[in-house]
């Protein structure tokens, strides 16, 4: 009981996970069935991963808007190949691509000093002209049946892409609090200038946490592709704003300094449950939009009164 107070507390984003958790339960009979809270994990999955990544990248002050093309880039070439080379190579490819990308994001942030929302916002429309060069502007469809059972399968109660998604959870929150890669993230993000004096190489630092985004952002895009059996040069529009949306409503700055992957995955299941309850009930998708609008607004519009505040507390 102390421990969940404790998470509350320091992560209130799951306070508003339990309160729409209890409205949608009165609100649908359906939404309590295990099999729906299941379909919920599967749902965000694919959100999920990328925002791991995202976390570390906003943590250290950065941020990547390329994420839903790479989700695009990942899939066509995971699917597109596998008649070629078969599905393991095929996967490793689409991952390594992934990997690349964020190392190349993450050097040009570093040796240019270019503001990264400026070189992934170009990153994000080289790499979708490149999704739509590399398919003709066709969708691609899995020619072994095996790759679309592998996003259907499950390991006992549990859908295989939930224990995926949750899985890597559990390791970027170990690495985010127990290693040195962690606590220099925190330090970057927060005082560049001071972990720089402090010995820590910050350019490299940032580059390996670009490819980290870039990791996670190609792992979403193959495992989105096995739930579909295909790939459309479409695929991952919006990602990247759903997933910013997710961390900061975890509680991560975008400041940088401040965040967390417990924070991140409680943000979410919020998004998560929103949509799937409101689907439930027969809302109008762009309610969701609507009410996640507001609720990030309130939430930027707190942390900066907060911000202004401890500030203030400083100086005096």
């Amino acid at each position: 009981m102390q421990q969940l107070k404790q998470l509350v507390l320091t992560q209130p984003i799951w306070l508003f996970v339990i309160a729409i958790t209890i409205f949608f339960s009165f609100g649908s009979p359906h939404f309590l069935d295990v099999q729906n809270f299941k379909n919920i994990l599967v749902q965000t999955s694919t959100i999920g991963l990328i925002a791991l990544g995202m976390t570390f990248v906003m943590i250290n002050g950065n941020i990547d808007l390329s994420v839903g093309a790479v989700v695009a880039l990942s899939a066509s070439l995971a699917v597109g190949l596998q008649s070629e080379v078969g599905i393991l190579p095929a996967v490793v490819v689409a991952l390594a691509a992934g990997i690349g990308l964020g190392f190349v994001n993450g050097m040009i942030v570093w040796k240019t000093g270019v503001d990264a929302f400026i070189v992934t916002l170009g990153a994000m429309i080289g790499v979708r002209g490149l999704v739509f060069l590399y398919t003709q502007e066709q969708s691609f469809f899995a020619t072994n049946f095996a790759y679309a059972d592998f996003g259907m399968s499950a390991v006992g109660p549990l859908p295989t892409l939930a224990i995926i998604f949750l899985g890597f959870a559990a390791l970027m929150h170990w690495i985010l609090t127990s290693t040195i890669h962690g606590r220099n993230t925190y330090a970057v993000g927060g005082n560049r200038e001071a972990a720089i004096n402090a010995g820590i190489k910050v350019g490299p630092h940032m580059v390996v946490n670009f490819m980290i985004v870039g990791f996670f952002a190609a792992l979403a895009g193959v495992t989105l592709s096995t739930q579909m059996g295909a790939a459309t040069p479409n695929l991952g529009r919006d990602f990247e704003l759903w997933t910013i949306t997710a961390v900061v409503l975890g509680g991560t700055k975008l400041a940088g300094g401040s965040g967390s992957v417990i924070g991140t995955l409680g943000g979410v299941l919020a998004i998560g449950i929103l949509r799937n309850g409101m689907n439930l009930m027969q809302v109008p998708a762009f309610y969701v939009l609507v009410i996640l609008g507001v609720i990030l607004i309130a939430v930027l519009f707190i942390d900066r009164q907060v911000g202004r505040k401890g500030a203030q507390e400083l100086r005096t």
